[in-house]
């Protein structure tokens, strides 16, 4: 043996590896602290992409806060594209003013969202089982998520946009995922990127006991649960939640009909693919509590959207949570109270809004009883408004659980590359049911798959 064989294999070199090995536990102890999230150190790969990402998004929520948005998005809002230079990179921020008054609509304050996006703490990076090639972000709050994407699925986006935004506007509690902002970033000899931003679906995850990405098929959807009593996250599939419920009670016509809202809409962008993002946690003592009165979900329904600050600033604010009249037919047959339902929101004088009720003149019910029936009507409409909660779009309290839910994914157009996809997967698995299938089998078959497990 030659001496540098004798040093390759001396006791330098065990140490050496002791040494990695001790690291390399460390860090993966770190992980487990954190949910089975990647804490993106100095020493991770995407340290110094994720640190230009901050400084980027910092200075583009600067300038929309040092230029107000117009009273009125025009089309050249919605072509907008501002290019920031920074020392080793530039940033380019597509569609600025429409997302910043998604985000107002949403009851975002744009200091506080520069805050999240640029916080000290380092990025998370979330390890999916998606096959795309993207990279998955977390702010270190855990509150917004940041997605690689492909000048394809931006291009798609943005010529989507306006539509999109009509459609968040005419229905407030839509369970599409919030975008809430689109940049491209480029670093030199190296390929730009583009990415998203939008708002975690499971935000915040303290008390989580579990998370599904649902599409209503059962090819390649059963994934291993995590070892009992680890804290890495694994997201569940279709196949690990037969047996089970999504258990809503009253809202249960609300949010099936939401559902197919939602889905026939992304079938009119001919896209599949999507999922549905489940998860849930056990309800505290005080939060199962229902004895709440009609003004108070009132408050609700102000505190959860912005009402007088619609998408598109329309000029007749919407109340959030409102089923219009040609959708409320769900709900007649559970309800045998007086119809009353919200039908405008309008200002008092000393400047607070006051929801106007619109009652069939058949009979005056006593005030407990009106109450009581108001109370009854609205609940069913949409229980999930909860002011003080830090993400109530996304979510919904069952009588037992809360369950976060949200649609993602949305960019998967059926093309030819899919037509032929579709082709082939049905030859090789003639029994068996799979993603890929026309957007209106796609749509159907998560709507029944939702029915089927909702009571």
């Amino acid at each position: 043996m030659n001496r540098a064989e004798m040093e390759m294999s001396g006791p330098g070199v065990s140490r050496h590896r002791r040494t990695v090995k001790r690291r390399r536990w460390g860090r993966l102890r770190q992980q487990w602290n954190l949910l089975g999230l990647f804490e993106i150190d100095q020493q991770h790969e995407f340290y110094s992409l994720t640190c230009m990402m901050k400084e980027g998004l910092c200075a583009a929520v600067q300038n929309t806060i040092d230029n107000p948005l117009p009273d009125e998005l025009s089309e050249d809002d919605y072509n907008l594209e501002v290019t920031q230079i920074h020392k080793d990179f530039r940033m380019e921020t597509y569609a600025g003013p429409v997302f910043v008054s998604l985000r107002r609509s949403l009851g975002m304050k744009e200091k506080e969202y520069q805050q999240s996006l640029s916080s000290e703490g380092s990025y998370l990076q979330f390890i999916s089982n998606s096959k795309s090639k993207a990279d998955f972000f977390l702010t270190n709050d855990k509150q917004f998520f940041l997605k690689t994407q492909s000048k394809r699925e931006v291009r798609f986006l943005l010529s989507n946009l306006r539509i999109y935004m009509e459609h968040l506007e005419k229905y407030p509690h839509s369970l599409l995922v919030k975008f809430l902002g689109v940049h491209r970033i480029k670093i030199a000899h190296q390929r730009m990127k583009y990415f998203i931003v939008m708002q975690s679906v499971f935000y915040p995850d303290d008390r989580i006991t579990a998370r599904y990405d649902i599409k209503g098929c059962e090819m390649s959807r059963w994934t291993d649960p995590a070892p009992e009593g680890s804290q890495i996250i694994v997201v569940l599939k279709d196949l690990n939640f037969e047996g089970q419920f999504i258990q809503l009670d009253q809202q249960c016509p609300w949010f099936l009909r939401q559902v197919e809202i939602d889905t026939a809409f992304l079938q009119t962008l001919n896209v599949l693919d999507y999922s549905l993002l489940l998860a849930h946690q056990p309800l505290h003592q005080d939060e199962l509590s229902q004895s709440l009165s009609f003004a108070t979900l009132i408050m609700r329904a102000k505190k959860s959207v912005n009402a007088t600050s619609s998408p598109t600033h329309a000029t007749s604010p919407t109340v959030p949570g409102v089923v219009a009249e040609e959708d409320s037919t769900p709900l007649s047959s559970e309800l045998h109270s007086t119809q009353c339902h919200i039908t405008e929101m309008h200002r008092g004088n000393d400047g607070t809004d006051i929801a106007s009720l619109e009652e069939d003149k058949i009979e005056q019910p006593s005030m407990v009883g009106a109450e009581s029936a108001d109370l009854q009507i609205f609940q069913a409409q949409n229980r999930r408004l909860l002011p003080n909660f830090k993400n109530p779009l996304h979510v919904i309290d069952g009588p037992e659980q809360r369950y976060f839910i949200g649609i993602i994914d949305i960019f998967t157009v059926y093309g030819l590359k899919k037509r032929l996809e579709h082709l082939w997967k049905s030859l090789r698995h003639p029994r068996q049911t799979f993603s890929t299938v026309s957007p209106p089998a796609y749509c159907h078959r998560l709507c029944q798959w939702v029915q089927d497990h909702t009571k």
